[in-house]
C-alpha cells in the first residue's frame, strides 16, 4: 500500500475529529454522538479509528524532518 494514500486518508480523519471537536468546544455538539448515538459500538469505533490516525500521524514529524535533510 502506497504510505501517501494512509497518510491522506488519517489526515482527513483527523481533520474531520478536529472538526467534530471544535463543534463540542464551541457548541457543545457532538455530530459524530448525533449520527451514530451516543458511545455505540460504532461511534466508539470512529473515535478509535480517529484517535489512532492521529498517532499515526505523529510518524509524520520524522519523515518530514528525514525528507528535508535529503
Amino acid at each position: 500500500m502506497d504510505s501517501r494514500i494512509l497518510d491522506y486518508t488519517a489526515l482527513v480523519l483527523v481533520v474531520i475529529g478536529a472538526i467534530n471537536w471544535g463543534l463540542v468546544g464551541f457548541f457543545k455538539f457532538d455530530l459524530v454522538a448525533f449520527i451514530f448515538g451516543d458511545m455505540s459500538v460504532v461511534s466508539r469505533i470512529i473515535y478509535a479509528v480517529v484517535g489512532i490516525a492521529g498517532l499515526y500521524l505523529l510518524s509524520l514529524f520524522g519523515r518530514v524532518r528525514a525528507f528535508g535533510q535529503k
